[in-house]
């Protein structure tokens, strides 16, 4: 090999090494400066209107024990067809009560599924465990209390031999996408306004740095994953104080094989469309669907589009739990 080649290898060795240090040397700048205000806007509570029900009198007033012990309250709503045609699961949005799932779930009854809402502790009626302040954002001790909603609906003396389906708004829509990945008997899940941490938080990192740093040229030069890195410090740091995990609900969709239905509004200002699509893209079912429902605000779907949703849900779980 002539001797050029080799000062040429020489140099481009020499400025991926240089390139390597930039990067690194930018991240520990970045980290330092911004982790500790990525912490505390990740614990920030987001201004979601959180709707509350009504007492249904036709449900079955219901308690139950997640894995720790903690009571849980829930109702089961009985279907209002000539016959049961499947069970669903309802996972609450972060702050509503059981009585909650009416509206979303009306249609549904009337189309032959029992419906079972819980709430996870800390919430509604549901005991409190002093040593856990929760957020919006999903941790171990909500999938827990899904768990044992979930084996609740499996040992009751009606359950359904057949499974059930799981269908969840926000919060709890991403409970259910973990629920439907790690267990058999969830047949289809279904979801409004889900979300995870990494595809939520990458994105408004990139929009937070430019509130706090001028060099707005170099940002869009940075990669995701340097973004995701500072991130996850800062998940890891709130986990770590407040005694949790925050499961990967990203990793739990790329081990989704059941049939997948997600819906989210095009307005929605707390979780862009760009998000949920993110999300949905990591999805391996040979069956799924994203329906971006125009002009909808965060949970505001039933109200922009109300017949379409109900006859979306409907036709889903029709096709994959009822029929």
């Amino acid at each position: 090999m002539p001797d050029w080649c080799y000062l040429v290898l020489a140099a481009v060795g020499v400025t991926t090494v240089l390139a390597a240090l930039s990067v690194a040397l930018a991240q520990f700048y970045y980290r330092r400066r911004f982790l500790d205000q990525v912490v505390r806007i990740f614990e920030e509570k987001p201004l979601f209107i959180v709707p509350r029900g009504s007492p249904d009198p036709t449900a079955e007033e219901v308690t139950f024990r997640s894995t720790d012990g903690t009571r849980l309250a829930g109702c089961y709503l009985p279907h209002r067809a000539d016959r049961r045609r499947g069970v669903i699961l309802f996972g609450l949005e972060f702050g509503s009560n059981r009585w909650a799932a009416g509206p979303y779930c009306e249609h549904l009854r009337t189309a032959g599924y029992d419906v079972f809402a819980y709430e996870p502790r800390n919430q509604g009626d549901s005991d409190t465990d002093p040593t856990y302040q929760p957020l919006q954002w999903v941790t171990d001790r909500d999938v827990a209390d899904g768990r044992a909603a979930l084996a609740y609906l499996k040992g009751r003396a009606d359950a359904d031999p057949a499974g059930v389906g799981v269908f969840g708004v926000s919060k709890g829509g991403s409970v259910g996408l973990l629920l439907a990945a790690e267990d058999p008997a969830v047949r289809c899940v279904a979801t409004d306004g889900a979300f995870a941490t990494y595809t939520t938080v990458v994105p408004y990192m990139r929009r937070w740095v430019t509130i706090y740093s001028p060099h707005r040229r170099l940002q869009r030069l940075v990669p995701d994953a340097f973004y995701g890195s500072i991130g996850q410090a800062a998940i890891n740091r709130v986990a770590r104080n407040r005694g949790v995990k925050f499961p990967r609900v990203e990793a739990a969709v790329r081990r989704l094989w059941v049939p997948l239905f997600m819906i989210h509004g095009e307005g929605d200002t707390y979780i862009k469309p760009a998000m949920a699509q993110s999300l949905f893209a990591r999805c391996k079912s040979a069956v799924k669907h994203l329906w971006i429902v125009p002009k909808a605000k965060h949970n505001q779907a039933p109200q922009v589009e109300p017949e379409a949703y109900h006859a979306k849900l409907t036709a889903f779980f029709t096709t994959h739990l009822g029929g």
